[in-house]
């Protein structure tokens, strides 16, 4: 246990005494090491989580991946994966890997939808009946099969298992500095507003509970939204 800066500076105000005045100086310096060191270990303890269960995860899929696969190649001959420029910690840009579960020219038939968005704000897009899902791609991200293939990310290094959700460029360019605090840590494959109402919730409820994830992060806080995960998918509220 130490103090918090908040107890040591009226301390360090009041203290005349040049050795006192010292010390004070000294357990605010120690206070910052302690908080530098907690927060580097629990970064660590988080990328050897992620890693050692997003490898685990993928041995263990490797049989529904192909499955997948197939009746993704089966139904139009196009491509098993899509991927597409998304934004991580900080704003850098990386790409995200998905199931496909659009027609092959969906991006661009994008731009014709937009009036149409069920998401008032318009940052983020939600259509329920988009034309652009095909006969797979709908049952794919009614239980989130879809983003199976982001444990490869995960792998990489450009997301964690839990976190917010990575957006996109043009999302990102429409964020006020307030929305631009979700930036702050690595995306994850889920998170608390997926386990909440998925992309039933605004985005101004995406933010809020985004931002509440950040500022409690920890081990069991990340274990309790892998949890609720699961009941989430199965239950299938909020999916596209």
């Amino acid at each position: 246990m130490y103090y918090t800066q908040a107890e040591i500076l009226p301390h360090l105000a009041a203290t005349r005494s040049p050795v006192g005045r010292y010390w004070l100086h000294w357990l605010i310096r120690w206070r910052r090491w302690l908080l530098r060191y907690h927060a580097a270990g629990g970064r660590v303890a988080k990328r050897a989580f992620d890693t050692g269960g997003s490898f685990l995860l993928l041995v263990l899929m490797s049989p529904l991946f192909l499955l997948l696969g197939l009746l993704i190649k089966l139904e139009d001959g196009g491509p098993v994966f899509f991927s597409q420029t998304r934004v991580g910690r900080f704003g850098r840009e990386f790409r995200m890997y998905k199931f496909r579960s659009m027609r092959r020219n969906a991006e661009a038939q994008l731009a014709g939808l937009l009036g149409k968005n069920e998401h008032k704000e318009g940052v983020t897009f939600k259509l329920k009946h988009d034309p652009r899902i095909t006969r797979t791609g709908r049952w794919l991200r009614r239980f989130s099969l879809d983003e199976l293939p982001q444990f490869f990310n995960v792998l990489k290094g450009d997301m964690s298992l839990v976190g917010p959700r990575p957006p996109t460029p043009r999302e990102v360019a429409l964020y006020t500095l307030g929305d631009r605090r979700r930036l702050a840590v690595k995306p994850g494959i889920t998170c608390l507003w997926q386990i909440s109402g998925r992309s039933t919730i605004d985005f101004s409820g995406q933010v809020k509970l985004d931002v509440q994830y950040i500022e409690t992060a920890g081990f069991w806080v990340d274990i309790k939204v892998l949890a609720g995960t699961l009941p989430a998918v199965v239950g299938g509220k909020g999916a596209c």
